[in-house]
């Protein structure tokens, strides 16, 4: 008898592109069982309710960052998730809150890690002369983009590129890569 799919909540900022490449490709390994966000107006919760998803919005604005993440790790919790998916979630998550969901928190970065943490990272590569660039999923940790590194994909850098040129190569390989990782991670 095989288990059950694990239960994941997916955490967005913004239009939540990941985060329909993982609805897309859930199934045996994994469901979604919530959208939130740090931005009520985000597109990506549109689109989740659309889908029939359950979803959550709150603004940390006004409440402070620890009355905002006990909020969001309520909702984590009456959703029954099981893992954090970081899907363009732009909020630094505080060692408290990691610690709780340690090693259950997995990031789509738009690097090769450990090379650019942080932002910029597709006009950072091209400015160093990379020959490629691409992505990363991995555990997340205190340390910024620092975690276990549970996969990879890579593209060239092309002599023409752009920093949003690449980044729209970057991305179409991030919707290949971040559901069949997350697949793999929760069957561990």
């Amino acid at each position: 008898m095989s288990a059950a799919p694990a239960r994941v909540a997916v955490l967005i900022s913004g239009r939540g592109s990941n985060m329909q490449s993982l609805v897309a490709r859930q199934g045996d390994a994994y469901r979604i069982v919530l959208v939130a966000s740090d931005k009520p107006e985000a597109a990506g919760l549109a689109w989740a309710r659309d889908q029939g998803l359950t979803t959550f919005a709150l603004s940390p604005r006004g409440i402070g960052k620890p009355a905002y993440e006990a909020a969001i790790d309520a909702a984590l919790r009456d959703a029954g998730a099981e893992w954090i998916a970081l899907a363009g979630y732009m909020r630094l998550l505080s060692d408290e809150f990691v610690a709780q969901w340690r090693g259950r928190i997995v990031n789509i970065h738009p690097s090769l890690l450990p090379r650019y943490k942080g932002l910029d990272t597709h006009a950072r590569a091209i400015a160093a002369g990379d020959a490629s660039a691409g992505c990363s999923v991995h555990l997340v940790t205190e340390e910024l983009d620092g975690g276990e590194v549970l996969g990879q994909a890579e593209v060239p850098i092309l002599p023409d590129d752009t920093a949003d040129t690449l980044a729209a190569r970057v991305l179409a390989e991030e919707h290949r890569l971040y559901p069949a990782v997350l697949a793999e991670v929760v069957r561990r």
